[in-house]
């Protein structure tokens, strides 16, 4: 069983940070999988932002965050970070922890994600 529960959302001004924390089910970690963050805008479709493979710590990044946001893992908590640093307002979004079976294509930016926690609201204002 996999569940997700992601926290560290909140409000910040522009060029600060945030770290969220997906904390994963023991499962989650006992074998190598794809976790990853994305994030959805109000009235814009979900998009993926960072991701992660727990088996090498491959780390994968959108061009958009490239530089500013960092991914990382932590087996002893089963937990994924997501530091997100130099913020801007167009990082304003509901973020969302995934996981799930690499299978083979791509890498895990593209995995067809099955498990997804509830979410937590970042807000950047200018």
């Amino acid at each position: 069983q996999v569940q997700l529960v992601e926290s560290g959302g909140g409000s910040v001004q522009a060029g600060g940070s945030l770290r969220l924390s997906c904390a994963a089910s023991a499962y989650t970690f006992y074998s190598s999988k794809c976790m990853a963050w994305f994030r959805q805008a109000p009235g814009k479709a979900r998009e993926p932002v960072a991701a992660i493979y727990t088996g090498t710590g491959s780390t994968y990044y959108v061009d958009s965050v490239k530089g500013r946001f960092s991914i990382s893992q932590d087996n002893a908590k089963n937990t994924v970070y997501l530091q997100m640093n130099s913020l801007k307002p167009e990082d304003t979004a509901m973020y969302y922890c995934a996981a799930d079976e690499f299978y083979g294509l791509g890498n895990c930016l593209s995995v067809p994600y099955n498990y997804w926690g509830q979410g937590t609201q970042v807000t950047v204002s200018s």
